[in-house]
């Protein structure tokens, strides 16, 4: 059995938030002034070639992208009977490459919680007409 209860924590006060610690307070007193020339001596590597400050320009210019929008045509969906036809569409995109299977998981996701609404809704309007039927 340890010190303190459970969920209670030992530093209730903790470190404030947007405290830094000494290794980050001390790099940043080294850098202070420097930004501009670090920065363009980034840039003169990139144009060099140097593939690692390349990376490093380029992924401040342009982030990683996230996620995109999802072009993919899906037979409609009317009802929970037809997410069986929209997910081996989903499947067939993805075996085809028209998207990855990450996008893929995301779209067939929506599909499951389109399904959990629909069930809920009808678990709902089956119980109302049971507790109609009994009153």
């Amino acid at each position: 059995m340890g010190k303190f209860k459970a969920g209670q924590s030992g530093n209730p006060q903790g470190r404030p938030k947007g405290a830094l610690n000494k290794a980050t307070m001390a790099a940043q007193k080294l850098l202070d002034g420097e930004a501009q020339t670090i920065t363009q001596k980034a840039v003169d590597l990139a144009k060099e070639g140097n593939p690692v400050a390349l990376r490093l320009c380029l992924e401040r210019i342009v982030p990683p992208r996230k996620d995109r929008p999802v072009n993919l045509q899906l037979p409609k969906m009317a009802g929970v009977g037809d997410i069986p036809a929209v997910l081996i569409a989903i499947l067939g995109a993805v075996a085809d490459g028209k998207i990855t299977p990450q996008e893929g998981q995301a779209v067939a996701g929506m599909i499951e919680a389109y399904r959990k609404g629909a069930e809920l809704s009808e678990i709902e309007a089956r119980l109302k007409a049971l507790e109609e039927k009994i009153k």
